[in-house]
């Protein structure tokens, strides 16, 4: 990832990964939106909205739920992105072995430790998802789990303080928008 035009293919390169990855995903909410919308939302918040340029960053954004929702394994990300985007996804993935609420802790305790670079991944899957429930929020949900998200999503991004004060204002800002609606 040398030149700007090495970034650019490397992050196209990703984003059609991702895209053949998730091809038959659907996201949770009322629409069952195509899945991938998600991961290039990410890469739009850190790049147009944070100004994060950082092809691994920009990378991991959107093959951030490769591994952990898909047959992708680590060595296929590292042998086709390299060990550094490899290293970042996988500081990001849960590991669906465990019971839900058990990986719900995992991400908050973990959240202070990883890498600058998995934090800006992280803070920005939380201000995707957090849009996502404001805008179109799964059927099922009720109002109290929507706010048990919200609740977590906030502990989560605790861990990340410090990032980028920007993103963590909009993330702060989508919070504050759920507590005007309740």
């Amino acid at each position: 990832m040398e030149s700007s035009g090495g970034q650019l293919g490397s992050f196209v390169k990703a984003v059609a990964f991702a895209a053949e990855k998730h091809r038959n995903q659907r996201r949770k909410d009322a629409d069952a939106s195509p899945y991938i919308n998600h991961p290039i939302a990410l890469a739009n918040v850190l790049a147009n909205e944070g100004g994060v340029s950082d092809a691994t960053v920009l990378c991991a954004a959107v093959l951030h739920d490769t591994i952990e929702d898909t047959e992708t394994t680590e060595n296929e990300l590292t042998t086709t992105f390299g060990s550094h985007v490899s290293s970042v996804v996988l500081e990001v993935t849960d590991d669906k072995s465990l019971e839900k609420h058990v990986r719900k802790q995992r991400q908050i305790e973990h959240a202070p430790h990883i890498s600058t670079e998995a934090k800006l991944v992280k803070l920005a899957d939380k201000i995707c998802n957090l849009r996502d429930i404001l805008a179109s929020p799964p059927a099922n949900w009720s109002a109290e789990r929507k706010q048990a998200y919200f609740d977590w999503a906030s502990k989560v991004v605790a861990g990340v303080r410090g990032v980028h004060p920007n993103l963590e204002a909009v993330f702060d800002g989508l919070v504050a928008r759920h507590a005007e609606l309740r």
